[in-house]
């Protein structure tokens, strides 16, 4: 089958959330980022019930000037927390990200 998989379209959803609650929590402290790339790595595993997706991990690449890589982060976890897709998923959600690559 041609297209796109089931997987592939929550990975999408997943990493376009994360970038929007990110964009929000960024606002709210009173910064602005110059651009933000989210992706979303998803797996796929066999489990005893048919298939689920075990583990899912956002890669993120963020520029933002003026900002202390310590108050980005705390910024950047609670984005990770806050973001609905996250909060449904029952799948091991990790994160790695570079600010100002």
């Amino acid at each position: 089958m041609k297209g796109t998989n089931p997987e592939e379209l929550i990975g999408a959803a997943h990493a376009a959330c994360f970038s929007m609650a990110l964009s929000l929590m960024l606002s709210e402290e009173g910064y602005t980022a110059t651009s933000i790339d989210t992706t979303a790595v998803v797996t796929l595993n066999k489990t005893d019930g048919g298939f689920a997706i075990t583990d899912i991990a956002l890669q993120s690449q963020i520029v933002l000037p003026d900002v202390s890589p310590a108050a980005f982060d705390e910024i950047i976890q609670k984005a990770k927390a806050g973001c609905p897709v996250s909060q449904v998923l029952k799948a091991n959600i990790t994160l790695d990200y570079q600010l100002n690559p």
